[in-house]
């Protein structure tokens, strides 16, 4: 008998390692990895290059609702590196453009208006329905798929995350400073933790991860076991 494959959550803060470890744990269980942050993302790159307000919530929730109509956001599994996800818009890799500072603080706003998060919630769903998935993000496990078969909150240390993504600015050569960037990821951790639409927090059947003091293959064993057993017949 073929055993479903299972619908793989994960949550968590700014700069707890969950892109990395959702590529990672894709690429062992050879799953698809769904990075639903990266659509908040690219709604906000979108927004600011057509000159569109992300304070709006009406202005910016017909822009979402376009580009999904339109199909204009797509993500793809990266060819050159299995378990990485490929953020396209309008046909465009923006995979890059939309780890800038700049856009990540305006995506925390753009997530906070419900007229967004309608828009691009079943865009999320029709993508991780098939199952054999892992989903990132920030409400998949309480809000996208509260039904996933498997659930993890991933987190650290605010300090950890702080220079976790000071060296992965550095590394791509972001001009920033560890005080800035450390501003930014308590600014973050605030604004999604209290936005009135789906806020930031563990699902209460979801497995919290602290990878403070863990290595990236620690978390990804810990996890793919986890999975695997969920598996089980």
């Amino acid at each position: 008998m073929r055993v479903r494959r299972p619908i793989v959550a994960i949550d968590g803060p700014a700069g707890a390692g969950k892109s990395t470890v959702a590529g990672e744990l894709a690429r062992t269980l050879s799953f698809l990895r769904i990075d639903t942050g990266a659509l908040y993302r690219a709604v906000a790159l979108c927004a600011h290059r057509v000159a569109c307000d992300v304070g709006d919530s009406l202005a910016v929730g017909a822009l979402a609702h376009d580009l999904v109509q339109q199909g204009a956001l797509q993500l793809a599994t990266a060819p050159s590196a299995p378990g990485n996800c490929a953020v396209f818009l309008r046909g465009e890799d923006v995979s890059l453009a939309i780890r800038e500072p700049s856009v990540s603080q305006a995506a925390s706003v753009v997530s906070s208006h419900a007229s967004v998060r309608t828009a691009l919630l079943t865009l999320q769903r029709d993508l991780g329905s098939r199952g054999g998935v892992v989903l990132e993000g920030r409400d998949i496990g309480t809000v996208v798929f509260p039904d996933a078969d498997v659930k993890f909150f991933v987190t650290a240390s605010v300090a950890t995350r702080a220079q976790r993504r000071f060296d992965e600015l550095q590394a791509r050569g972001v001009d920033s400073s560890y005080k800035q960037t450390l501003r930014e990821v308590e600014d973050r951790d605030y604004a999604d933790s209290h936005r009135s639409v789906a806020p930031l927090v563990p699902a209460a059947d979801a497995e919290v991860v602290d990878t403070s003091t863990m290595s990236i293959d620690e978390v990804v064993a810990h996890l793919a076991a986890r999975v695997r057993q969920s598996m089980k017949p």
